[in-house]
């Protein structure tokens, strides 16, 4: 079973190993999602969602909103940052019933990076 929570947060950043516009300082509404996968605990629930909103907001957003992401992350693609979030929360998100198991980033309305926990495994190797 899979629970999602979303979440937002606007940042700016530049991509300074890229040639395009998007080397260029500008700034982004970046939409965020949390998964896990797991199985329903003896209350009846993967995790409690506000349990799940305080991690997050203790360790993501409350660092990259209104936040230039240039100075945490040092190529602040979407990947990346969706690395940087994954390193961030993952720990804090396992339990005996559940794991972290994706996190999107939005970039824009359109366009969004997932990333799944076999990549952080791959990554590792």
């Amino acid at each position: 079973m899979l629970l999602s929570k979303d979440f937002v947060f606007d940042a700016a950043h530049n991509l300074v190993n890229y040639h395009g516009k998007c080397e260029k300082l500008h700034g982004h509404t970046y939409r965020l999602r949390i998964v896990l996968e797991g199985v329903p605990d003896d209350e009846g629930m993967i995790m409690d969602f506000v349990e799940v909103s305080q991690i997050v907001k203790e360790n993501v957003i409350s660092k990259l909103d209104h936040a230039y992401l240039n100075d945490l992350i040092t190529q602040p693609s979407a990947e990346n940052i969706a690395i940087w979030i994954w390193q961030r929360i993952e720990k804090n998100l396992r339990r005996e019933n559940c794991s972290l198991s994706e996190v999107h980033v939005w970039e824009t309305a359109t366009s969004r990076v997932i990333l799944r926990a076999e990549d952080m495994i791959k990554m590792k190797a």
